[in-house]
């Protein structure tokens, strides 16, 4: 039996979730998470397969905690499902520690078929993922990969249109660091500004 923690701030996505594996002989929820915290917290007090997690929650997330998880119990396996399309995380993800990665436009088709691989010690991404794996191992492609994953959180959120302190608060961090990591991008990037940086996510498919 694969013993599976489900970690999404969306109920209606849990429930979906669970009925969906619940038709499964082989793979049964053990424990849900609204945010990263809680998630972390249910890997510390009990053993699961598989962390199935959502990048975008509130509090601790992202590839930081992927990061955590994987700290905390290093046999766990991690299996990303996002919002987030592969150019943006999977890359990012899988260096992390994840050991896959699904949008959760393929979740229906794809979710019990990926629990399975991932937990028989398997990686599942799809090819375009898997290039742009190779690609950022040996530095080729998007400008954007040279920023580093904190970095790349804050970019996501500066093209999305949030401001210094509304970021601090999202990701727990205070507003003159959140600034200091805007000029360091802007600097990697190349740009001179936040429209120049949103103008470059639009061409890369990025927001």
């Amino acid at each position: 039996m694969i013993r599976v923690l489900l970690a999404d701030d969306h109920p209606l996505v849990r429930e979906g979730l669970k009925q969906l594996l619940g038709a499964t002989q082989d793979v049964r929820v053990e424990g849900e998470a609204a945010n990263g915290d809680e998630a972390l917290a249910l890997v510390k007090a009990s053993d699961y397969d598989i962390a199935v997690v959502d990048l975008s929650m509130p509090g601790l997330a992202g590839i930081e905690l992927v990061k955590r998880l994987k700290l905390e119990k290093p046999r766990l396996r991690v299996l990303v499902l996002s919002m987030h399309g592969e150019q943006q995380y999977a890359a990012r993800a899988l260096r992390a520690g994840a050991s896959g990665y699904l949008t959760k436009d393929g979740a229906v088709e794809q979710l019990v078929l990926a629990i399975r691989k991932v937990a028989a010690g398997g990686v599942h991404i799809s090819e375009a993922a898997a290039a742009h794996l190779v690609a950022a191992a040996t530095g080729e492609g998007p400008t954007h990969r040279r920023l580093s994953d904190r970095e790349f959180e804050v970019f996501r959120l500066l093209v999305a249109g949030l401001g210094p302190t509304e970021i601090a608060e999202q990701l727990h961090l205070s507003v003159k660091t959140v600034s200091t990591h805007k000029t360091r991008i802007l600097e990697k990037m190349g740009a001179d500004s936040t429209a120049d940086l949103v103008r470059y996510a639009v061409e890369n498919k990025l927001s």
